[in-house]
């Protein structure tokens, strides 16, 4: 069976992208940062033939947006829908063919593709890996698939907050087995952009 990379992006249009990082370095640069990244991600990871990457994009009307026209074929952007971001996400894990699926963030400066291929063999032994951070949410899910996703999976989960993954893990039946890919983090504030 074939893996599957799900990158999670909203189309990088000012005022709609980095809003809080915008805040405190200005919209355009916000916007000007997360485009650059966005595109740099999704080539590096495009190239690596061990998995298929599909672009989840936000809003729906943007699949054909000029920064990933070129990098992802248009048969594999789906629009991520409506809803909040717990049943966003579970799109994917329903709907591509079979194979385990591995979802990260479109914002996350220091992926490769190695943190790929750790979270897809971590799934060789466990039904879900997670890639945490350490404002205390997640990066990366994936899912070995060969089991439904857990109805409850992303209930109750406060988004944005320091107990996102720990919500998750929270939502979880008992024999759902889950493993931790490396921590990485993605740029939310000036502090972090200023590391950077």
């Amino acid at each position: 069976m074939k893996r599957h990379l799900v990158i999670f992006a909203r189309a990088p249009q000012a005022g709609r992208v980095k809003r809080r990082l915008g805040a405190e370095i200005g919209t355009l640069e916000a916007t000007r940062f997360y485009r650059s990244l966005l595109a740099q991600q999704i080539a590096r990871l495009a190239k690596d033939r061990r998995w298929t990457v599909w672009l989840f994009v936000t809003p729906d009307n943007a699949l054909d947006h000029i920064v990933w026209r070129d990098l992802v074929p248009a048969a594999r952007r789906r629009p991520q829908r409506q809803g909040d971001l717990g049943r966003r996400m579970k799109l994917p894990f329903l709907s591509l063919p079979p194979g385990p699926v591995v979802l990260v963030g479109s914002d996350i400066p220091h992926l490769r593709s190695h943190h790929i291929a750790r979270a897809f063999a971590l799934l060789g032994q466990n039904d879900l890996v997670f890639g945490p951070a350490r404002d205390g949410g997640f990066w990366l899910i994936g899912a070995k698939r060969m089991r439904p996703l857990p109805q409850a999976l992303f209930a109750g989960v406060r988004w944005s907050t320091s107990t996102a993954l720990a919500d998750t893990l929270a939502s979880l039946p008992k024999q759902v087995t889950t493993a931790f890919a490396d921590t990485l983090d993605d740029v939310d504030d000036a502090e972090t952009y200023r590391r950077l």
